[in-house]
């Protein structure tokens, strides 16, 4: 029995390699939809320095998303040392963060332009 080999040209070979990344990355899309339309998710809004609802309750021991929207008039941030999260909004803009199980409990977080006003906690159940 004879092995042969066959010899790619460069461009070739290049090609086939970006076809798989093109392959891998598309897969990988294709599967995060779902996986974030999955998760629970609880809507936060900062409005003139103070945070609506200041209490959120999400359950314990399951990863969930928090979608912020900031109405104005400044920016700010959210902020949780506790959690290791924090998130700075210009007016008008939303984002969200994703965040891990926790432990049944309460987590405090505010706003780092407006910490008098800008106050709230998670609680976890």
């Amino acid at each position: 029995m004879k092995i042969v080999s066959l010899s790619l040209s460069q461009p070739f070979r290049r090609l086939a390699r970006q076809a798989a990344a093109l392959a891998a990355l598309a897969c990988m899309a294709a599967g995060a939809p779902a996986l974030a339309d999955e998760l629970p998710t609880f809507n936060l809004v900062i409005r003139a320095g103070k945070f609506y609802p200041d209490v959120i309750e999400v359950p314990a021991n399951t990863k969930w998303k928090l979608t912020i929207h900031n109405e104005g008039p400044g920016a700010e941030e959210f902020e949780s040392i506790e959690l290791r999260k924090e998130k700075v909004l210009a007016p008008g803009a939303s984002s969200f963060l994703v965040f891990a199980p926790m432990k049944p409990g309460t987590y405090k977080f505010f706003g780092d332009f407006h910490p008098e006003t800008a106050q709230g906690k998670i609680v976890a159940k």
